[in-house]
């Protein structure tokens, strides 16, 4: 255990991040705190010395969480306390274990526990661009035997230049979002976003990254040198037969051969595969253990791994017959639904996504809360992987990692072509994977765009993805394989996705698994991509060329008003009494924000009509009369002087029973009663008191020979004649009749 802290200092063009160790949680095997600003993240690592028995494969768990405390908040969960991870947390781990996990042995199988913890956070600071570098540090001045020391950065662009680990500020400014993970010669993952950026910016920017990745490991050898770490720790090593090994190649490489080449269906390929297998357990006689049959198994696997490789390498051959940059057969269908806003179903090879969209109101958003920001989504993703799609048996569970991992590339890839914050719906699509060979999170991306436009949601092109891989052998050769299956996905070296419209990517996925990726291998790469990408677009276009014009019957339909900011008020009222009866009224729901000096009002509903009767009544609430308008009025109250009616919502005025009708009446029995609509013209405001003067009868006809009694001007009505000289015009005495 160290007695004393120590420390390494990282110098990213003026960014100070620190690397301490010694100081937090000394009893892990692995313990380094990072440093940027405020925030500070807490990375261990620990490891069991020996492997379960019969483990045969290996067991790294990786663990993102921010504790609310870091940002002196608490949960505003029912506990009080943080829960399961959330979606952002788990995307943060799946990134750390993706760059983590090929720098293991491939014959160690000791369980390995990471976890990365946020105690301390800075509003301006991302902290998932730390993660990595954090769990790195910690591995490094470990003895666990991870082969290299890696590292992880974030890269924006902001107008036009490249920005290492932007502020949250420069990333609301920037047009690309991405999180690079490498080793010192090697990049190992690439995830983010665009806005449709060019195939080429996306290479400059993976140079940028790695330079200040090499700066970040450099201080981590630093650190490790520190520590004194010299040596990584032994393992027991899987049992080695050589002999086994040979009658393995022996009997089962030819056929393995015969049945990759054929071209065949995934089930077809895979009843043969386990045919040979049965037979070469069988050729190795009854004397056999147990152990042996597994040994042998895995040096099946391991030879089905070589002779597929080599064989689209040699001779360009995959498993299905199709050409290296053929995308399989593509079939789709949009409105395939009665009920669901939209609808689409998208068929690539033996890939299905049966994609749905849902259109809310602003109250369906979508609260995405961490540590330091919390920020509501008015556009959602949701993938489903149901065991049916591989033809299997499981228990029914929420999603798990990979289910939100490939939702959210699926999400942000959608999310460039989604219109702005003034679109008022709140958009949710849903994507459940009914067949799955092949990438399904990109069979998402297009049967999600598909179901935007049968949505009528104002797209304004198609993203769509393709999957690539990457087939490498020591000798230099290697093939780069377009719409890769899941076998080849398994025995590949790359695992590369790309979004994008036919102007440029808006989202990339890549997981290498083999050391030695050039720069110029990459761009062949991309160019694939982008030839592939195209040709699924102009399917795509020829099955829905355009967003529908209008949402569907059955979508609800949406009006907004502008107000000015003294009547929101007015169309909430007092305890939200107004606007909640308009809703319930007229069957709709209304959302109200304050946006400036104006009030922002969403209107919705399925039916047209009581959407019209609802935008009415706002309107008739925020307008202001005028004298000389004439309205439509509801008797309210009944008085002996005249009638209250409601001439506007909430705006009620005296209908005086001199105004009622050209007929002089002693009342109004018989004429009015409440609830009788009538027509008004609004012909003065009393000034003093504010109050309508309305008149009904100025819109009937006179009766024939109607005159009207002749008005003195009102100062002669109330003038008082003048006092005389002498006294002539004073009044009489009043008589005293008292006896």
């Amino acid at each position: 255990m160290l007695s004393q802290p120590i420390s390494s200092i990282i110098d990213l063009n003026g960014q100070k991040i620190s690397l301490e160790t010694g100081r937090l949680a000394r009893q892990a095997d692995g313990s380094v705190t990072v440093t940027q600003g405020n925030c500070v993240l807490l990375a261990t690592v620990c490891a069991n010395t020996d492997a379960k028995e019969g483990q045969e494969f290996f067991p790294l768990s990786v663990d993102y969480m921010e504790k609310f405390a870091s940002a002196g908040r608490i949960p505003g969960s029912f506990f009080k306390r943080e829960g399961r991870l959330s979606d952002y947390e788990i995307l943060i781990s799946r990134l750390i274990d993706r760059a983590l996990r090929p720098l293991f042995p491939e014959d160690y199988f000791c369980e390995v526990q990471v976890i990365v913890t946020l105690i301390s956070s800075d509003s301006e600071v991302m902290p998932d661009s730390l993660a990595c570098l954090a769990a790195s540090a910690a591995l490094a001045v470990s003895d666990v035997p991870i082969k290299e020391i890696i590292s992880e950065v974030r890269v924006g662009r902001v107008n036009g230049e490249f920005v290492i680990n932007p502020t949250r500020s420069q990333m609301a400014e920037s047009d690309m979002n991405y999180i690079i993970a490498a080793t010192e010669k090697n990049l190992m993952m690439v995830e983010g976003e665009s806005k449709e950026c060019a195939e080429e910016d996306l290479v400059k920017m993976l140079q940028v990254a790695h330079d200040a990745i090499r700066i970040q490991i450099n201080a981590q050898k630093e650190l490790r040198d520190k520590v004194g770490v010299t040596g990584k720790r032994d393992y027991t090593k899987p049992v080695v037969n050589e002999e086994l090994n040979n009658k393995v190649i022996t009997f089962a490489k030819q056929r393995v051969y015969e049945v990759s080449r054929k071209g065949s269906s995934k089930n077809e390929r895979s009843d043969a595969y386990k045919q040979i297998k049965d037979e070469l357990i069988a050729s190795l006689g009854e004397e056999i253990t147990d152990a042996d049959k597994k040994l042998a198994g895995k040096y099946y696997e391991d030879l089905k791994w070589e002779v597929v490789r080599d064989m689209m390498i040699d001779e360009k051959i995959r498993l299905d017959g199709r050409q290296l940059d053929q995308v399989r057969q593509l079939n789709m269908e949009v409105d395939i639904l009665p009920s669901p806003h939209g609808a689409a179903l998208f068929t690539r090879g033996e890939t299905q996504s049966l994609t749905t969209v849902t259109l809310g109101t602003p109250l369906d958003e979508l609260l995405i809360e961490s540590a330091a920001v919390s920020e509501y989504s008015k556009f959602i993703l949701h993938y489903n992987f149901p065991p049916f799609s591989t033809g299997e048996i499981k228990f029914l569970r929420g999603p798990g990692r990979r289910e939100v991992g490939h939702g959210a590339l699926a999400q942000r890839s959608l999310k460039q072509m989604m219109p702005g914050n003034d679109y008022p719906y709140t958009v949710r699509v849903v994507s459940d994977i009914l067949e799955s060979n092949g990438s399904s999170s990109m069979a998402t991306v297009c049967a999600g765009s598909l179901a935007l436009m049968d949505a009528g949601v104002p797209v304004p092109k198609h993203v769509s993805g393709i999957a690539m891989g990457l087939v490498t052998r020591g000798d230099g050769k290697y093939a780069i394989l377009s719409d890769i299956l899941g076998d080849e996905d398994h025995l590949g070296d790359m695992d590369f996705k790309v979004t994008g419209t036919r102007d440029g990517i808006c989202g990339v996925q890549m997981d290498i698994k083999v050391d030695g990726l050039s720069m110029q291998t990459m761009r062949e790469a991309l160019d694939q991509a982008r030839r592939g990408r195209l040709h699924i677009l102009d399917a795509m276009y020829e099955c829905i060329p355009a967003a529908r014009e209008e949402v569907k019957q059955h979508a609800p339909r949406m009006e907004k008003l502008f107000i000015e900011k003294e009547f929101i008020g007015a169309v909430i009222g007092p305890g939200g009494k107004i606007i909640q009866e308009i809703q319930r009224e007229t069957g709709t729901t209304i959302n109200l924000e304050e946006v400036g000096n104006f009030g922002e009002v969403s209107i919705f509903s399925k039916d047209k009509e009581g959407l019209m009767k609802a935008v009415e009544w706002v309107k008739g609430i925020v307008s202001v009369p005028e004298v000389g308008g004439e309205y439509e009025a509801k008797v309210k109250s009944i008085m002996p002087y005249g009638a209250f009616v409601e001439f506007l919502p909430g705006k009620q005025g005296l209908l005086h029973i001199s105004e009622v009708s050209w007929k002089r009446l002693e009342t109004l029995d018989g004429v009015l009663s409440e609830g009788d609509v009538v027509k008004v013209k609004l012909i003065g405001l009393d000034p003093k008191t504010g109050k309508f003067k309305l008149s009904r009868k100025v819109l009937m006809p006179k009766p024939e020979g109607y005159v009207e009694r002749p008005e003195r001007p009102e100062g002669e009505r109330f003038e008082r004649p003048q006092r005389r000289e002498g006294g002539d015009d004073r009044r009489p005495p009043r008589r005293d009749n008292r006896n």
